[in-house]
């Protein structure tokens, strides 16, 4: 005869309570229903469990070496219900996020600052890497999900517009616009223009209205990120074309920032897999993600 989890935990409940009437109580239970029970176990296993010795419950041998794996099993339900109730309240785990190295800057140190005070048991893991790896970072399942510059959606991603982002220009002081509400993009035909490849969203984004207006610029210096293009321009290396997000992080002194006309919009996109669910802290964070405002970062 096998024994079933009902008989197991009758059983362990005499061993731990030493009589009929403190099992009950463990179980709440009624004590005929125990005592019925274990009984019936006792003659279907052919084996005696217990004895009654001057009206005491004694266990035997054979039932110490019985409770001593009946006790490990319980240790590991106690452990699986540990862990499922770790699990429900989000107490336990890793998120792994990949994101543009320049929201690695200020955007997602808030978010994680924020996310950290509601799971503080979470272990978050962050890598900055350029779109396209980041694309396959998540396709790989190296990340869970992205935060990134995107145009173009990829067919195994599913993508959400966080922010819009507008984009500036950034100059330094003394510039003689520097001072100007707003600038145009022809305004920026005769200046040192720092830009981006064309092989990255904001390069290709720029390039587009360039177009569109009739503009032809050619880069004096060309980077790949864009608080480079920022330390460029803090060095007195020309102007360059940046978005809210990424001056929003460190204090770029000796910089100013002025809105670009027509608008230009570099939108920050949430990634993850389509066709698989996210996790429930992926969820978690991605609900953190989506309320928050990127104006009441911190601004220069």
């Amino acid at each position: 005869m096998r024994l079933s989890l009902k008989q197991i935990e009758v059983f362990r409940a005499i061993m731990l309570a030493g009589s009929i009437s403190g099992a009950a109580k463990m179980l709440f239970v009624s004590q005929p229903a125990v005592s019925r029970l274990i009984s019936y176990t006792e003659q279907s296993l052919g084996l005696v469990l217990f004895e009654r010795i001057k009206g005491k419950l004694y266990p035997t041998p054979e039932a110490h070496l019985l409770f001593d794996e009946v006790n490990l099993l319980f240790e590991k339900v106690e452990r699986i219900q540990n862990l499922t109730d770790d699990l429900v309240h989000n107490r336990l785990g890793q998120l792994r996020i990949a994101c543009s190295p320049n929201l690695g800057l200020n955007l997602i140190p808030h978010s994680f600052m924020s996310f950290r005070k509601k799971f503080p048991s979470i272990r978050l893991i962050l890598n900055t890497m350029v779109p396209g790896m980041l694309e396959k970072a998540i396709i790989s399942k190296q990340s869970e999900i992205g935060i990134a510059y995107l145009l173009e959606p990829h067919p195994m991603l599913e993508t959400k517009v966080l922010f819009h982002n507008d984009l500036v220009v950034a100059l330094p002081n003394g510039h003689p616009k520097a001072d100007a509400e707003s600038l145009h993009l022809e305004d920026l035909v005769e200046e040192n223009v720092i830009g981006y490849g064309e092989d990255l969203p904001i390069g290709r984004l720029i390039q587009m209205a360039f177009n569109e207006h009739g503009i032809d610029i050619l880069p004096n210096v060309e980077v790949r990120q864009i608080h480079v293009a920022c330390a460029m321009v803090q060095a007195g290396a020309g102007i360059a074309i940046v978005d809210h997000a990424s001056i929003c992080g460190p204090t770029w002194g000796d910089v100013n920032f002025v809105p670009l006309t027509p608008q230009l919009r570099a939108p920050i996109s949430l990634l993850h897999l389509s066709h698989e669910p996210l996790s429930r802290i992926a969820q978690e964070y991605c609900k953190l993600i989506s309320d928050f405002n990127l104006r009441n970062l911190p601004d220069n």
